[in-house]
């Protein structure tokens, strides 16, 4: 007489932790996602700019077109201009960058 009280009892139970597990399931699905943070390069300069670097301080592939990198130059100059309370020690890095990408060099061209 007790078998069938607790087998209606097991199925009570595992309806109910049924119940409970598919309302934690449809909160967990419901909630918003997690805003995924940018990790941003750790370190200073380099004494002598590379690719690698120039590419880092763009926001850009090493293997980036000329219209890449002018492009990526212009939107990080606009956040960092000294004229708009940026610095110049930034700026001046971030012009180097676009002329290590663009393969210029600082010897070459005129003293203007």
């Amino acid at each position: 007489m007790s078998t069938p009280f607790l087998a209606g009892l097991a199925i009570a139970a595992a309806a109910l932790a049924g119940k409970y597990g598919i309302q934690a399931w449809q909160s967990f699905k419901a909630r918003p996602p997690k805003p995924r943070l940018r990790k941003f390069y750790d370190g200073g300069f380099q004494p002598k700019m590379t690719r690698r670097e120039a590419a880092l301080i763009l926001g850009i592939r090493e293997n980036a077109g000329a219209e890449k990198v002018k492009e990526a130059h212009r939107r990080v100059m606009v956040a960092n201009h000294p004229d708009a309370g940026g610095s110049h020690y930034l700026a001046s890095k971030i012009n180097e960058a676009k002329d290590v990408m663009l393969g210029k060099t600082k010897d070459g061209g005129s003293a203007f």
